[in-house]
């Protein structure tokens, strides 16, 4: 059955792996900060705040991501802006992906009790500091399982850009595909890739969901201050 030659490919393999991991990360990165600026939109006091944010939000759910794909690399030029497949592609991934985050974000900072919030402006705390040092620890819990498979339906998406010869991948696997004319081999072993990126990051984003709720702190800043409480107990007794 398998009747490729392989070892010829390595190197395209090698880098469209590589590719789509550059795809994700720049996608994922971007859509959490867009996805959060979001949900804080949606949570505001005012209604010409709050508008915005829900229109992006229910507009870019319900349009396919290949539509978002081919509007930003084919769509722009007819306006005079012409993006490379990498910009296209990477843009495409925040502005969809960002939509389901402010879902995810804005019930996780709502899902944060009030009296959180009213106990730290009771201590003196500035609003700023509030969010920072109470609110958003708590929401990250929150918003931790929903993020993460967000994290992994990104990755899988990173295929769709086979439509604008992306590199990545699915591309790569295209270009072997019409060498050796052995469509089933191929993307069996381009399938076989994807399982081994995505189940391992799944498997790893389950670890640390348990971790989290069994009392680890996800932010450095929290570790370090609860070593030094320990480290205090410690010397106390």
């Amino acid at each position: 059955m398998f009747k490729v030659p392989w070892s010829d490919y390595t190197d395209a393999l090698l880098q469209g792996l590589l590719r789509t991991v550059e795809y994700a990360v720049l996608g994922f990165a971007g859509a959490v900060v867009l996805g959060l600026l979001l949900a804080l939109m949606r949570l505001s006091g005012s209604r010409l705040v709050r508008l915005p944010a829900s229109i992006y939000t229910e507009v870019f759910k319900n349009i396919p991501l290949l539509a978002i794909i081919f509007v930003t690399y084919f769509g722009l030029t007819s306006i005079g802006v012409r993006l490379g497949a990498i910009e296209a592609g990477a843009l495409s991934l925040v502005v969809f992906y960002a939509a389901y985050l402010s879902e995810i974000f804005r019930s996780a900072l709502a899902g944060v009790d009030g009296g959180q919030r009213e106990s730290a402006q009771a201590l003196g705390m500035s609003p700023l500091g509030t969010f920072a040092h109470v609110i958003f620890p708590q929401a990250l819990r929150l918003a931790l399982p929903g993020t993460n498979t967000m994290l992994v339906d990104l990755l899988k998406s990173t295929s769709l850009l086979v439509t604008i010869s992306a590199a990545e991948l699915m591309t790569q696997a295209q270009l072997i595909t019409s060498d050796t004319f052995r469509a089933l081999e191929v993307y069996l072993v381009i399938a076989a890739i994807y399982f081994a990126l995505c189940y391992p990051l799944s498997q790893a984003l389950l670890w640390l969901e348990r971790r989290v709720r069994a009392g680890s702190p996800l932010l450095m800043g929290r570790r370090r201050r609860l070593r030094k409480a320990r480290a205090l107990l410690g010397e106390g007794s």
